[in-house]
């Protein structure tokens, strides 16, 4: 059995202002923070001598790859990402950065925000645009129906609210 994996496929390449921001917080967090601490206590570990057995210099050197790993990876990231900031001239119909309100069969009501791949996050109501659900809803104008297949079965929602923010 090899451990050759295919590539995933990409996400799509839109991001929400706030979202950029996010990352390039993150990139700014690592190159210019958290490396130069790494770094430091890589260079006093080095000092010690025997580099095989010190865990303080190897731990130190695996977590600068990570970091490096981390910043090459979301500086590619940013170069092709596109910053949708202007809000739809339709704002009657579900588009990228809606907040949109659902309700399912039972009566149970739901409210999420359609982002893109890079910053989605169900703790804070975010669905990314190429989920199942989101993909339903893109294009969609209130009171339409959203039909899901979910491996319990299909699913169906009603838009009961579409609201955009600055």
């Amino acid at each position: 059995m090899s451990r050759y994996r295919p590539p995933r496929a990409k996400g799509s390449c839109y991001i929400t202002p706030e979202g950029e921001r996010r990352l390039r917080d993150e990139v700014r967090q690592l190159w210019k923070i958290e490396r130069p601490q790494v770094t430091a206590s890589v260079h006093e570990a080095a000092k010690n001598g025997d580099r095989s057995e010190n865990g303080d210099y190897i731990y130190g050197k695996r977590r600068l790859r990570e970091i490096d790993s981390r910043v090459r990876f979301l500086t590619k990231r940013l170069e092709e990402l596109t910053v949708v900031a202007e809000m739809p001239s339709n704002r009657d119909k579900v588009y990228f950065g809606a907040w949109v309100s659902l309700e399912d069969d039972d009566g149970k009501e739901f409210e999420y925000r359609i982002v893109g791949p890079d910053e989605f996050d169900l703790s804070q109501n975010t669905l990314s645009m190429d989920s199942p659900l989101a993909k339903a809803m893109l294009g969609k104008s209130l009171d339409d129906e959203v039909k899901v297949v979910t491996p319990k079965g299909e699913t169906l929602y009603y838009i009961t609210a579409i609201r955009y923010q600055k």
